[in-house]
């Protein structure tokens, strides 16, 4: 999604209050400073997974109508590779996921934003991980190993938050701007190329809503807040972090329980420090936490304890 973006002295004023936010706030602090994304090219990043090939880098991508590129960043915020991709367009990248499968390490990309509702069909396009990073490697693009078309059932959504449960096959997406928001399955290894429907699994339970004193105050901004931007599925699949503009959501799942029986309990919620539209994140490698950031750069890049 695309906002007016702010002067750049109210960018850096807004920028100097997330430093201050991320940290002081409680102790243990929810939110860290991991590092700051200063490279012009990482301004509109709309997707983070951390990657399970290379020890302390991000994967990110731009937000729509930007170059098919992917970005391995460190988590200090430094641009470490740029990789083309070949093959396909950045129609509306909105989110990436990281996952393991057969033995071998992917990344899942969703070009599925619709802010307008006029897409008739959209695509997730599944990349191997490079093995290297260095310049060498940057100079072959990236070529998707398989891609997935598919619709939505009953008629067009906005969706910027995809996440892969590979054990169980599937692909989780969940609605932007539907109250309350709606999560939804694909196969990650369809059968045939044809045209895949997504299927509904239910509604996530416990995302805030905006109170009356909000709505008077600025009735479009208040709606906005808690509009749903991204998702991640830990690694050992126990938990599923949310993201919205305002805040991140935990749902625990028990035991051998689907998703959509986790999503329908109220989850954990963390309010988040702010960030210039908060759009991307990603559980780390091992699963203790998750980075965040967001468009409009120079953005900090957050590491954020969810606890147990």
């Amino acid at each position: 999604m695309s906002v007016r973006r702010p002067s750049h002295r109210l960018c850096t004023l807004l920028l100097a209050s997330s430093l201050l936010l991320a940290c002081t706030a409680q102790p243990p602090p929810f939110a860290q400073l991991s590092g700051m994304l200063l490279d012009a090219r990482l301004d509109e990043i709309s997707g983070l997974a951390a990657s399970r090939v290379h020890e302390d880098v991000l994967w990110m991508h731009d937000d729509g109508g930007n170059d098919a590129r992917l970005f391995a960043v460190g988590i200090r915020g430094g641009l470490q590779a740029t990789f083309p991709v070949a093959g396909v367009a950045n129609t509306d990248w909105e989110d990436i996921a990281a996952f393991e499968l057969d033995g071998r390490h992917y990344l899942l990309v969703a070009d599925t934003g619709d802010n307008g509702g006029l897409r008739r069909s959209l695509q997730l396009h599944v990349i191997e991980e490079p093995a290297s990073l260095d310049e060498v490697a940057q100079r072959a693009p990236l070529e998707p190993a398989w891609s997935i078309a598919f619709r939505w059932p009953d008629g067009a959504r906005d969706c910027e938050a995809v996440a892969v449960d590979a054990q169980r096959g599937e692909i989780l997406l969940i609605s932007k701007k539907r109250t309350p928001p709606e999560l939804f399955a694909l196969p990650l290894r369809p059968r045939g190329d044809g045209l895949q429907v997504a299927r509904k699994l239910g509604e996530l339970a416990g995302v805030p809503v905006p109170d009356a004193e909000a709505l008077r105050a600025n009735k479009r901004m208040a709606r906005i807040r808690h509009q749903v931007t991204a998702a991640d599925i830990a690694p050992d699949r126990g938990r599923l972090a949310v993201m919205t503009y305002n805040e991140v959501l935990l749902y625990q799942r028990r035991g051998d329980e689907s998703w959509a029986q986790a999503v329908a309990r109220k989850p954990a919620v963390h309010d988040l420090p702010w960030l210039p539209q908060a759009e991307a994140l990603g559980w780390d490698a091992n699963g203790r936490g998750l980075y965040a950031t967001g468009e409009f750069a120079p953005a900090p890049l957050l590491y954020l304890n969810p606890g147990s």
